[in-house]
């Protein structure tokens, strides 16, 4: 995955306008780091199953938050990593879902953030990038709606 020199100054003046701000905008205390994102993943391996979809979920969006930071810095391979680590997050809550009953509300309400901040990060990456994104994108929108439709059901 490489971009041209020139279309890297737009993408990231692109990124950085469209992926940074959030309705969960991080603060200068909030930084994703790695001790974080790991803390997190402990967390949410080690969680009761009840908890785990709200957990992964978490996890997905921090991931994706990161991703678009990455792009918007031009490291398109650990970009690629952590979209793969999305991917890997959502089958296991699609996996877990019926076993989880805890904060479901609120694990859609971040899914939902997650796959619009990657569909923005869609439009402003290389066509030749694109293919993970939207796979991923695809993979995420069909956990929302899995999602929703539980939120419904209870």
């Amino acid at each position: 995955m490489r971009l041209s020199v020139a279309g890297s100054t737009l993408l990231l003046a692109i990124a950085t306008v469209i992926v940074l701000p959030s309705a969960k905008a991080l603060t200068a205390a909030e930084v994703l780091d790695a001790a974080t994102l790991a803390n997190l993943e402990a967390r949410a391996e080690h969680a009761q199953p009840n908890e785990q979809a709200f957990l992964f979920t978490e996890l997905v969006h921090d991931y994706v938050e990161v991703a678009g930071k990455q792009v918007a810095a031009g490291e398109m391979d650990e970009a690629t990593a952590s979209l793969q680590r999305v991917q890997s997050y959502a089958d296991r809550i699609h996996n877990g879902l019926g076993k989880s009953t805890k904060r479901v509300k609120n694990a859609e309400m971040l899914m939902h953030l997650a796959t619009y901040k990657l569909t923005e990060l869609m439009h402003v990456i290389s066509t030749e990038d694109k293919a993970l994104i939207q796979a991923t994108l695809k993979q995420l929108d069909r956990l929302h709606d899995e999602l929703l439709q539980q939120v419904f059901s209870h």
